[in-house]
């Protein structure tokens, strides 16, 4: 009995031995980080402006592969599917880690809570409401005013069904009991033509993509979605200066791994991001994008996430928003 006990604790020893070992070779080959949208798009832009630092900190290649395709769904399924094992990631964004297996209705999808470890925040962008230049409105309060004298006549362009430009102008709608048009359309570029051509009246956009256009006076903003002001559009109010509490949002980057991996290396990955986002010259360049950079702990982002998925959940099922 005693020889027994012996041997299987022996055994248990050797096995935690070597997965100890394991864990603190980590890693000892390359890494895949998965983007669910094509090259050239602000997630694209901020996983490869972290590689560098991350392929640095770890000692390893850091490899950028692009997997879009049904709304970002294509990307996480394979990353919620991948080995636990700290080398394949996913660059998240709200759309595809929190929305689209809502609004794609497929229940039978991943869940981040279930199939994914949160590592860290990388990006927050906020969002602008802008109009066409011929609306007649000045404020949100106009708008709004606007809205509830003609409701249904007016139109928000949508970059697609379930973004969090939608979801913004849902809220909004929510919020103030204002009701308008949303035109679907196939990406943000067709929705801002749209928009500058006057076919549309208004949209929630990106900060980093709208503020050419608003300093070029082709389009006119209202308000932004942060708690201050932007210095990309310091004349331009934020909604609770503008009267409107409760439209504070951004569009977050994010890295995740497959449920299961090992705390360490989500903790060594989690520690390198934030060591990388603080340096200046990374504080820079997505400053320049209209991006702010923000890394932090695996427990911090999760509870952000949990605090997107409770606002938003309700938002989607009460507009019944469905991808066509």
């Amino acid at each position: 009995m005693f020889s027994r006990f012996l041997i299987k604790t022996c055994a248990a020893a050797a096995l935690v031995s070597l997965t100890t070992l394991a864990h603190a070779a980590w890693p000892d080959r390359p890494i895949d980080i998965i983007v669910p949208y094509p090259p050239g798009g602000n997630v694209d832009v901020a996983a490869r402006l972290i590689s560098p630092g991350l392929q640095a900190a770890l000692g390893q290649p850091v490899i950028i592969e692009n997997r879009a395709g049904a709304g970002g769904m294509i990307a996480a399924e394979f990353v919620a599917h991948a080995n636990p094992d700290g080398y394949t990631l996913f660059m998240a964004a709200n759309g595809p880690l929190l929305f689209s297996p809502l609004i794609f209705n497929r229940p039978d999808a991943y869940k981040w809570k279930r199939d994914f470890e949160p590592i860290s925040s990388v990006s927050f962008t906020p969002m602008v409401l802008e109009t066409k230049l011929s609306l007649p409105v000045k404020s949100v309060a106009d708008l709004i005013a606007l809205a509830k004298k003609e409701p249904g006549k007016l139109t928000m362009a949508s970059p697609g069904a379930g973004t969090s430009n939608h979801l913004l102008s849902e809220l909004l709608q929510h919020i103030t009991g204002a009701r308008w048009i949303t035109a679907q359309y196939k990406g943000n570029a067709p929705a801002t033509n749209d928009l500058l051509g006057g076919q549309v009246d208004f949209q929630f956009d990106q900060v980093s993509v709208a503020a050419p256009f608003i300093k070029a006076g082709k389009l006119r903003a209202l308000a932004v979605t942060t708690a201050h002001r932007v210095p990309q559009l310091p004349d331009v109010p934020t909604f609770a200066q503008a009267g409107i509490q409760g439209m504070e949002a951004s569009t977050f980057t994010g890295l995740l791994a497959p449920k299961g991996t090992p705390q360490e290396v989500v903790d060594k990955l989690s520690k390198a991001l934030i060591g990388i986002l603080n340096q200046p010259d990374i504080v820079k360049r997505f400053d320049a994008l209209g991006t702010e950079a923000r890394g932090s702990t695996p427990q911090a982002f999760t509870r952000y996430l949990a605090s997107e998925d409770a606002r938003w959940t309700p938002i989607i099922k009460s507009a019944h928003i469905t991808a066509n």
